[in-house]
């Protein structure tokens, strides 16, 4: 795709999990330029999106993928990312946004399977997929591609405050914060090194805040929160949510504070 392009009009590529619904959703929508190259990763592929993608003259790939295959995913991000042209690329960035809720209530109660899938699309493909990026754009700058690198995680405040039912969700968020600030310190041994943040995006009116306010309260100590949240109108827009997740993405000083919140 990317063999045709003019190299006088330098793109940014971006890289998008989880981009079918919710702040994903709303982060694709705001990235559709001329100016990009946008690569979103969801088991559905949106057509509506891609014609878009096409009205906005943006250069637009949609991979039907299930991440709970960390590995796959990561092995066809690798060849995808060996066979770009870098001469017409200004920077490379990986959002890691998909994610999952499994059932809400004691760890004895949560079916084995649902904290497995958890795992797996929530922490395990962040990391498989940011050592291929890595690996594959390193082999760019290696080659002389001057661009810059940017791995963007979407953690959560759960992942810095525990919760009493959500024990699978608040351990994936706070592995995605410790292994962003490991990556952090390997990147900052080399000159070229990537930057990379765990960001916290508020609290927003996505599928999953449903989840939470319709779970069982008996099991779920927290429940009057999230129904209090959602009845006094305190829940983010997934539209603002993405502006404020992607103007993070563009500050100067991305990187400085690895792990990170929104709301400052």
């Amino acid at each position: 795709m990317l063999a045709s392009m003019d190299e006088s009009k330098s793109r940014d590529l971006t890289i998008l999990t989880g981009a079918s619904r919710g702040l994903g959703h709303a982060m694709a929508r705001r990235l559709l330029s001329p100016g990009r190259v946008l690569l979103c990763l969801s088991r559905q592929v949106d057509d509506g999106f891609a014609h878009q993608a096409r009205l906005a003259g943006a250069h637009l790939e949609q991979w039907s993928q299930d991440l709970a295959d960390g590995a796959e995913a990561a092995e066809r991000l690798a060849l995808w990312l060996h066979s770009l042209h870098t001469p017409g690329l200004a920077s490379a960035t990986l959002i890691n946004n998909a994610g999952v809720i499994p059932s809400i209530g004691p760890i004895e109660r949560c079916p084995p399977a649902e904290i497995d899938h958890a795992l797996r699309v929530g922490l395990a493909a962040p990391m498989q997929l940011t050592g291929a990026f890595l690996r594959a754009t390193q082999a760019w700058v290696d080659a002389g591609w001057q661009g810059t690198r940017k791995v963007l995680n979407i953690s959560s405040g759960l992942g810095r405050r525990p919760m009493a039912a959500q024990a699978p969700y608040c351990a994936v968020k706070a592995g995605l914060d410790h292994f962003s600030r490991c990556v952090a310190l390997e990147q900052a041994e080399r000159p070229d090194g990537a930057r990379i943040v765990s960001l916290a995006p508020g609290v927003i009116a996505t599928g999953m805040q449903e989840q939470l306010r319709t779970a069982d309260p008996a099991g779920f100590p927290d429940h009057s929160r999230f129904v209090a949240l959602h009845e006094q109108g305190m829940l983010t827009s997934p539209e603002l949510a993405a502006a404020q997740v992607l103007a993070w993405l563009d500050r100067p000083d991305f990187g400085a504070t690895v792990v990170a919140d929104v709301r400052g």
